[in-house]
């Protein structure tokens, strides 16, 4: 009987499975760097939802066009994700990291100057691209600069980052409220303010690398062979000094490459779902709490921005927690208990408003929270994390697209959706999605914790 010989990996494909199997000394560091533009994010995503009131008292605007302000951005960054994760794949992800933070802290600056709502709604949108295009790039670094197990837990650490940039966000606001600061200036400063951070991100990654992973890939060996002395103190003996032509990857293979392989993809397939439901649920209950609050007389204006905080502060909490506890329970474990702890709160929520407990109520708000942001943890990271290295940009633009979708839709609609059935029934509407996404990480959802990739 004869055997066939498998074929031996050439120096780039070795190269690439070296890169991704071993450890950056630095890569924690950089994995840091590219989580704290997702402060900027919730800065400019969030900070709107306490600054509409401000705004409605301005200028007035109909319902649609008050919508269409706080979901402009999530409009854009739909765009910006599949845009910023193809370009990320074809221009590098160095370049595309600095880019859009430039572009971020014009557009920035640019809503807190704003005439009128038609214009706000337009920078807001225009904004929604690079914070869009951001986060599928950082997650396409961090993936490619870290170490299995350790980029899992920093790349599930982005809604402890969105946590944090609430609170923040919350805080400046409430201090303003406590100045007695006039409203207009209250909310152009608010939302001009998302420029600082953007700003000093931008100069602190100004001389972070491209990763060696996407220079292998683009045949760059020479510059691969130099980041990896740097980033790994490694020469990469296994790649010729000079560079080499490689053949260009097609983008509209990306599909077909994740059906090859069942794990890799029933393990994407949950990401988009479990970013779906997500976002559907954070998008509807947790963006709109405080105009909840106000709806059914839970406290003043301010206090009502204090119990928020406490709120998000609590998030913040678990949303360390969730990543620290994933290398012992997995992607699944972590993602059956935070759907399953949202499905529960959503009902008791619902049972508070039916029942005008106002006391329950946040207490409810809490534990949806602390739920999320466990789900919410891990359905960037999976699908990034399985992608082929020459599909990495792609697959995260492709699933931040499933995280944008439902989160534009839901803050645009909601408000209605309120309005027509009523608050309790509208919250217990809401306990679909974690339902959806729990029967997706129990029936779909392989175990991919530390999983390998070429």
């Amino acid at each position: 009987m004869t055997t066939m010989a498998m074929p031996q990996p050439t120096a780039s494909e070795a190269a690439v499975r070296y890169l991704i199997t071993n450890y950056s000394p630095k890569g924690n560091k950089v994995g840091w760097l590219m989580m704290a533009s997702i402060l900027v994010e919730a800065w400019d995503l969030y900070s709107i939802a306490f600054v509409l009131i401000f705004i409605k008292e301005q200028y007035n605007p109909d319902p649609l066009m008050l919508g269409l302000a706080a979901a402009g951005t999530q409009g854009g960054a739909l765009i910006g994700a599949l845009l910023g994760g193809w370009l990320s794949d074809k221009i590098g992800r160095r370049v595309m990291f600095l880019v859009t933070m430039v572009m971020f802290i014009v557009l920035a600056l640019a809503q807190a100057f704003v005439p009128d709502v038609t214009w706000l709604i337009v920078i807001r949108f225009l904004l929604g691209i690079p914070l869009g295009s951001d986060i599928s790039t950082g997650y396409t670094y961090i993936m490619e600069s870290m170490a299995k197990g350790e980029r899992e837990v920093m790349g599930n650490r982005w809604q402890f980052m969105f946590a944090v940039g609430e609170v923040l966000t919350i805080g400046v606001i409430v201090i303003f409220l406590l100045l007695d600061i006039h409203h207009e200036t209250l909310w152009r400063v608010t939302l001009g303010l998302g420029a600082l951070p953007a700003l000093i991100i931008l100069v602190m990654r100004h001389d972070v690398p491209e990763t060696a992973v996407w220079l292998v890939q683009k045949g760059r060996y020479r510059e691969a062979k130099q980041v990896a002395r740097e980033m790994f103190n490694d020469n990469l003996d296994m790649l010729p000094d000079q560079d080499v032509v490689v053949p260009k990857t097609s983008t509209r293979a990306f599909l077909a490459d994740l059906k090859k392989d069942p794990i890799r993809w029933r393990a994407t397939l949950y990401g988009w779902i479990a970013c779906f439901a997500q976002a559907s649920e954070f998008s509807t209950f947790a963006f709109y709490l405080p105009v909840l609050f106000v709806m059914v007389g839970v406290s003043s204006v301010l206090g009502i921005n204090l119990v928020t905080m406490a709120l998000f502060s609590f998030a913040a909490l678990s949303g360390w927690v969730g990543p620290l506890l994933t290398p012992k329970i997995g992607h699944r474990g972590i993602a059956i208990a935070g759907f399953s702890i949202v499905l529960v709160s959503l009902l008791v929520a619902a049972f508070a408003l039916y029942t005008d407990n106002k006391m329950l109520l946040p207490f409810a708000a809490a534990g949806m929270l602390w739920g999320h942001y466990w789900d919410a943890s891990n359905c960037m990271t999976i699908p990034t994390m399985v992608a082929r290295p020459q599909y990495r940009g792609t697959a995260s633009g492709f699933a931040y697209m499933f995280v944008k979708l439902p989160s534009f839709l839901a803050i645009f609609l909601f408000p209605t959706l309120f309005a027509a059935i009523g608050q309790a029934n509208a919250t217990l509407f809401v306990a679909i999605f974690p339902v959806i996404g729990l029967l997706a990480a129990i029936f779909i959802l392989p175990e991919v914790y530390g999983y390998e990739n070429d």
